[in-house]
């Protein structure tokens, strides 16, 4: 499996759906077999995940959204590249 960088694009797999649930109070990414409740953390990235966008600007739009935070760009790679191993997502 080769590494994740800032030039993939990154989309949910097939069959997940990333969403607000009220009676969990929190993002959910819903699978056919189950649900995975997202910290905030986690939420904020998958949020920006459509598609379209790349990791760098995904990256991008965090630090926008974050300025105060150091070490965007790492925590959004080692996300993403533990949500591919966990095949919630593609990269392309």
């Amino acid at each position: 499996m080769s590494e994740t960088t800032l030039n993939d694009i990154p989309q949910l797999r097939r069959g997940f759906r990333f969403q607000w649930e009220p009676a969990q109070n929190c993002h959910v990414l819903l699978y056919p077999e189950g649900m995975v409740k997202l910290n905030d953390s986690a939420a904020a990235i998958l949020g920006q995940v459509d598609g379209d966008r790349s990791i760098a600007a995904i990256v991008a739009a965090l630090r926008e959204r974050f300025p105060e935070s150091d070490g965007i760009e790492e925590d959004v790679l080692e996300f993403l590249e533990v949500a591919r191993e966990r095949s919630w997502i593609e990269l392309h």
